[in-house]
């Protein structure tokens, strides 16, 4: 049977009412974006939001390949890569609380003294790829929205494109919000308890990963 559109509308409606449900919970993604604009500030916030796209888009190449699938037979090598990312945004965390227990440096820049991993970009796309969230969305609410009498490429196109678009808008305004505050917290007074407030949040994000393993 031939269809008009690759995606049934009334599906696609439900799923977008799912979809920006999701994005605008706090999650690891969304913490780390903040996280991530308190320490490095606004450019850095729209880089890691590219980092952690590509991992979702990452994550739908597999959708694409038979992932369901793959997690059902492969369940170990998930939790591996859970794990891994769990303890990779722990480790960024102790480096955060690291930083306020030594304190500023002075004679530097008011900027934020914590540095965080190698770069924006490849933070945010561990703390993604590394999401049990995005395994438990497409092994768990990707799937009922899918028409297996259509095309299954189109499909996961639309669907990429809505997840993709409402994680960018939810996780800048998250993100800008973080490196607005780190703006007006310039007072050295306040460093240690910016780069602790930077850690807790990481390493909420960590704990978070390691609830949903």
């Amino acid at each position: 049977m031939t269809y008009a559109l690759p995606v049934d509308p009334e599906r696609y409606a439900a799923f977008l009412g799912v979809m920006a449900v999701l994005a605008v919970t706090p999650g690891p993604a969304n913490l780390f974006s903040i996280a991530n604009g308190m320490a490095r500030g606004r450019r850095a916030v729209v880089v890691g939001v590219l980092g952690m796209s590509l991992a979702t888009l990452v994550w739908f190449t597999a959708a694409a390949l038979g992932l369901g699938a793959l997690v059902l037979a492969f369940p170990a090598a998930f939790r591996v890569i859970a794990v891994g990312g769990a303890l990779y945004v722990a480790w960024l965390g102790g480096k955060a609380l690291w930083g306020a227990v030594r304190g500023a440096v002075p004679g530097k820049s008011e900027r934020p003294s914590l540095s965080l991993g190698r770069s924006a970009f490849f933070d945010g796309f561990m703390v993604q790829l590394a999401n049990p969230k995005a395994v438990l969305f497409f092994t768990a609410v990707l799937p009922p929205f899918l028409d297996l009498g259509r095309p299954l490429v189109p499909q996961l196109a639309l669907f990429a494109l809505a997840t993709v678009g409402m994680d960018m808008i939810t996780m800048n305004a998250y993100g800008l919000g973080g490196a607005a505050l780190a703006r007006r917290m310039t007072a050295p007074g306040f460093r240690r308890g910016f780069d602790a407030a930077v850690g807790v949040l990481l390493l909420a994000a960590a704990v978070l990963i390691g609830l949903r393993l």
